[in-house]
């Protein structure tokens, strides 16, 4: 088996529009069922486009890693079929068995859970050589830096010790460690991560992410998300559309709203204008050309009258990312 391109989903506040703020809500989101999940707008769009492939290409990898307990697993997998939506690894979080042995920190710890997951995921999938990533999570815990190191350890920017030294300072177990070094160990040396998008769910101003460099992506929205992949060949011009249905039946948006959205994007360095016209004759070339379509070429009209002097060019990566500094970083965000 040969892969495209793997994608990488948290669940919680990146693809399910849960609330975990109160006890009631957290009590309650146990209990409820598959069709009463409510899903972030346009996230089902979204992957249900980044999964489709083609009779000349080859299968995107989708692997869902989640902090939510492995007791939701018939809850989550249904709710995911109800969408329509493929997955070809799904981990949830072993939270009973941290509490029966007493591991309280790790109830809590998302760093000392994904990490391992992930560099495990990397080594023991068949066929993925140089295949490249793009992950999503969200902006209510450390997604951001657990996939920066995740790419970093890859790439071999991170080595044993600064990743031993990273991962305890984190507050990871024991067992978390060993068992990053020994997957980390066994990979070879790729930089595989092209794009990791944050959700604001929280609306965590997006320059907070500026200190982990352009290839953290924070969006306000999948249209946003939309755009970027659009730009970057992982979307087509009708799978464009497809995610603005959806996220305009969600939340509604005119024309003047989305050339917003468009010009926040650009404006912040994730996005060349010159994408908004390819956009647009895309669009324009389809066979069929639904409403939404018409929107987002209103859109497009209104984004490229607002001129050059507001689009500029993103800043160059940092050379390397001080994850000690990073984590002081995060956790300024919660004092």
């Amino acid at each position: 088996m040969s892969w495209r391109h793997v994608y990488r989903w948290d669940l919680d506040k990146t693809y399910l529009d849960t609330d975990f703020e109160s006890l009631r809500r957290l009590v309650g989101i146990a209990f409820e069922r598959p069709e009463e999940k409510i899903n972030v707008p346009g996230s089902a769009a979204l992957l249900r486009e980044l999964c489709r492939g083609g009779e000349d290409l080859a299968p995107s990898r989708i692997c869902i890693i989640s902090g939510s307990p492995r007791q939701m697993r018939r809850t989550l997998e249904k709710k995911l079929e109800i969408d329509g939506v493929r997955w070809d690894e799904f981990h949830l979080k072993p939270q009973w068995e941290n509490l029966r042995r007493g591991r309280f920190r790790a109830v809590r710890d998302q760093v000392g859970y994904k990490l391992p997951l992930l560099l495990r995921s990397r080594r023991d999938t068949e066929g993925i050589g140089e295949v490249s990533e793009t992950l999503f999570g969200d902006d209510a815990e450390a997604d951001g830096f657990i996939y920066s190191l995740y790419a970093d350890v890859l790439a071999g920017r991170v080595g044993t010790d600064a990743l031993v030294k990273t991962l305890k300072a984190a507050g990871a177990y024991s067992d978390a460690v060993d068992a990053s070094v020994e997957a980390s160990e066994s990979l070879p040396a790729v930089d595989a991560v092209e794009r990791i998008f944050i959700h604001l769910d929280r609306r965590t101003p997006p320059a907070f992410f500026r200190a982990f460099g352009p290839r953290v992506v924070p969006v306000y929205n999948y249209f946003q998300a939309a755009l970027v992949l659009f730009s970057g060949g992982h979307l087509a011009a009708q799978g464009v559309v497809t995610v603005t249905r959806a996220f305009l039946e969600a939340e509604g948006h005119s024309a003047d709203s989305l050339a917003n959205l468009f010009q926040d994007v650009v404006r912040r360095g994730h996005l060349p204008a010159t994408a908004m016209q390819e956009l647009a004759i895309a669009i324009q070339e389809l066979d069929d050309v639904p409403d939404e379509a018409e929107v987002i070429w209103k859109a497009v009209q209104r984004f490229m009258d607002l001129g050059p002097a507001r689009r500029f060019m993103p800043p160059a990566p940092p050379a390397d990312l001080d994850y000690g500094h990073l984590l002081d970083h995060l956790r300024s965000r919660e004092a």
